[in-house]
């Protein structure tokens, strides 16, 4: 075990905010603020703090590419359900004559009303649909 020496003092100047921040993680972890400095100058000095630096940003970087690759998947699965809803509506449902028509507007809008209420009821309790579908779903074109 290495012997250390006497501690050295030495004033340093902090922005406020910086000095809030180092008394609460010191208050959190029951530490002293000295302690806390130390450490942090030690990591900052170290040679290896740019490449623990490096592998963790490099660690964030997997993450974000995850989910955005999961973001993909879900809008791709989002843009063929209403692709696949929208051509299998427009083959089976005749146009209906000027008459019918407008009578058909304003239940669409009371079905319209009842479908977002049912969406938002969804929405708040889920799982959602994209919740059901398996990650390793693929298309078969792959």
């Amino acid at each position: 075990m290495a012997v250390r020496g006497k501690k050295t003092k030495i004033s340093a100047y902090l922005d406020p905010e910086v000095m809030t921040m180092l008394a609460d993680y010191a208050a959190r972890r029951d530490q002293s603020q000295s302690m806390i400095a130390e450490a942090a100058i030690a990591s900052f000095l170290s040679p290896d703090a740019g490449e623990r630096r490096e592998a963790a940003i490099g660690k964030r970087l997997d993450q974000l590419d995850r989910r955005v690759m999961r973001l993909e998947r879900d809008v791709g699965i989002a843009v063929e359900t209403l692709a696949v809803f929208v051509r299998f509506w427009l083959t089976t449902t005749p146009a209906l004559p000027e008459p019918a028509a407008q009578a058909a507007r304003v239940k669409a809008g009371e079905r319209y009303e009842s479908f977002i209420t049912a969406l938002g009821r969804r929405l708040a309790k889920g799982p959602t649909l994209r919740q059901e579908i398996p990650e390793d779903v693929r298309e078969s074109g792959e």
